[in-house]
């Protein structure tokens, strides 16, 4: 094989109303989605959720759909494909990144997504009215330096002059306003909470407990942990990391270098969404990446990545 080659988890916020069409064409997708029972998971028809904007960009849905569809993806490429040198996951993509790790199995691993949301939602009683921004145009370390001016936090670093900012909404539109006027680009997200900072605080203990009453196996590939792009190896480790994030930054950009740093030429995005395929290309040019979106078929994924790995 002549190319080293890793996996992408994504996070929130590219799932959209085909998201999980691809799967559904095929009978053994459409039977490992069923398998999820993501009506009963979710309370309410996975079509009702699909189709109706407030619902799929809810948190409380959103986090387990990513999740779900992730795993679907993996499960139908993975008889094709060889084992992953790197998995990494984008926020709540760190838990389907341990899903296609083998280290937690797949309905566990969304079971967990969606305590994960109920009690990240859980938050809002103690700080309502939160979110995320993304940020660009300016040095990441001035950026930080505004933003905590403000009140708000870096959630995720992506690059030398990007990062996603959270925090409380009036405090991230007075940080939108002064970034504006000295030549940034920010953007409101459509996610309701502000991950990866300070204000998760009450959502760590229970979500600690959930980790905790889930069996964990031997990952058969390396995991990345999310906040500093460390390989992962045991299973306190992989449950400690997946707490902490909550609170801490993700550091997508240390994740992004480990996959260049351990010879990975080749990388897959699982999707919704080519955002991450998109950044890795961007700051790593020499590794190939696509998205599972990026196709009409899971066989057209399959010829594609066969074609780079043999």
């Amino acid at each position: 094989m002549s190319e080293r080659f890793a996996v992408l988890c994504p996070g929130q916020g590219s799932q959209h109303p085909a998201m999980f069409d691809m799967l559904r064409a095929d009978a053994g997708g459409d039977q490992i989605v069923q398998e999820q029972a993501l009506d009963t998971r979710l309370g309410r028809p996975l079509d009702e959720i699909l189709h109706d904007p407030q619902l799929l960009f809810a948190n409380r849905h959103a986090q387990p759909l990513i999740v779900a569809a992730g795993l679907a993806a993996w499960r139908m490429l993975r008889e094709e494909l060889p084992a992953p040198t790197l998995v990494a996951g984008y926020s709540i993509g760190e838990l389907t990144a341990y899903g296609v790790a083998g280290a937690l199995p797949g309905n566990d691993a969304i079971d967990l997504a969606v305590a994960r949301a109920a009690y990240m939602d859980a938050c809002l009683k103690h700080a309502p009215h939160q979110g995320l921004m993304s940020v660009g145009g300016i040095e990441a370390g001035e950026a930080q330096e505004l933003l905590r001016r403000h009140g708000a936090f870096v959630a995720i670093a992506t690059g030398f002059d990007t990062l996603i900012a959270g925090g409380c909404s009036d405090d991230l539109l007075a940080a939108q306003s002064e970034l504006e006027g000295v030549g940034g680009r920010t953007g409101i997200l459509p996610v309701g909470i502000a991950s990866h900072t300070p204000l998760m605080e009450p959502a760590l203990a229970p979500f600690t407990a959930a980790l905790d009453a889930v069996d964990f196996h031997e990952s058969a590939c390396t995991v990345l942990a999310g906040i500093s792009g460390v390989e992962i190896h045991d299973v306190s480790s992989a449950r400690s990391t997946l707490a902490q994030q909550l609170t801490h930054t993700i550091r997508w950009s240390s994740c992004m270098d480990a996959c260049a740093e351990r010879g990975v030429g080749v990388a897959l995005e699982l999707g919704p969404g080519s955002a991450l395929s998109r950044m890795l290309r961007e700051r790593h040019p020499h590794i190939e990446c696509r998205s599972v979106s990026d196709f009409r078929s899971l066989a057209g994924v399959v010829s594609w990545l066969r074609s780079r790995l043999d």
